[in-house]
């Protein structure tokens, strides 16, 4: 019992910053989101409270955490601890972690706690206890499931106590690889172009899958023709590439990368659309049935 309630209270303790603990989010398809983390320090992680957010439509479910005590990973959950797990007065242990409704997720009635599943962000907690069975410098905390294509964000939560390790010191935490993580939903897409390190990293839109639109790497941008010649590169082309002129990536829209006919940056300010994409489109300009449907 001492041991638990060091874990619920250490999460209360801010202390100087000794190491850097990465988190980061990967989009699986389908809605699926992956949340890890690595320490570079040997002292490890003790608990970790979370903001998980999302730009669009809602965070519907959260999965693939381990529950209780001594099994390599974060099974303490210190904002459903009390309302699930009961403690045996005698013995200190817990007959019973398999209790329906405890999960990592913090209620939203709970101080800085966002609104939970079915809304647009959670709060989780997560804490480790063990005797032999330590969590690793690295894992994975949980997967969530978005009900929208969205782009997913992690916080700390300092209200609920951010990231403590165990020696009670507050490390640096670098979240660059878990803040605006693009999310699909739907089926998965195969990008089969030459410049899969530039799908990735435009969020993987599925207008450039050949798959989807095999006409895209000739300047047709919505995958429809126009007008009974059949114009693949028309009007609606250039519309939607003058609306992508010389921006830059955060401020496109997902149809507007689409404009982005070579699948590379241009220039200084690494525009999506520029004027190599103008080329590419005026030479496909109001042809008949035409290009071919033939991008890699």
């Amino acid at each position: 019992m001492r041991k638990i309630i060091f874990v619920l209270a250490v999460g209360l303790l801010a202390a100087p910053v000794w190491a850097t603990v990465t988190l980061t989010a990967t989009d699986l398809g389908g809605g699926v989101v992956t949340i890890d983390y690595l320490s570079d320090e040997a002292v490890l992680v003790r608990a970790f409270a979370l903001d998980i957010t999302v730009d669009n439509g809602t965070i519907d479910g959260i999965a693939d955490f381990v529950v209780g005590d001594d099994n390599n990973g974060y099974g303490i959950f210190p904002a459903n601890f009390g309302r699930y797990i009961t403690v045996d007065p005698a013995t200190g242990e817990v007959s019973d972690w398999g209790v329906a409704g405890y999960t990592p997720v913090a209620d939203a009635g709970d101080p800085g706690a966002l609104g939970g599943l079915g809304t647009s962000g959670i709060t989780i907690e997560m804490g480790s206890l063990y005797d032999t069975k330590a969590p690793g410098n690295s894992g994975r905390l949980c997967t969530v499931t978005c009900s929208q294509s969205c782009k997913l964000s992690v916080a700390l939560n300092a209200t609920r106590g951010n990231v403590v390790l165990e020696d009670a010191t507050e490390p640096t935490v670098d979240l660059t690889g878990a803040t605006d993580v693009q999310v699909n939903v739907g089926p998965v897409v195969a990008y089969t172009g030459p410049h899969m390190d530039e799908w990735l990293a435009v969020g993987s839109p599925d207008c450039w899958a050949a798959s989807i639109n095999p006409r895209q790497c000739h300047g047709d941008v919505d995958g429809l023709s126009q007008g009974k010649q059949k114009y693949w590169v028309s009007t609606n082309d250039l519309d939607i590439l003058i609306a992508a002129w010389n921006k830059p990536l955060e401020s496109l829209s997902n149809n507007q990368i689409c404009a982005d006919f070579d699948n590379l940056p241009q220039g200084k300010q690494k525009y999506r659309v520029s004027t190599n994409d103008l080329d590419i489109l005026i030479a496909s300009w109001q042809l008949a049935d035409s290009p071919a449907p033939d991008c890699p």
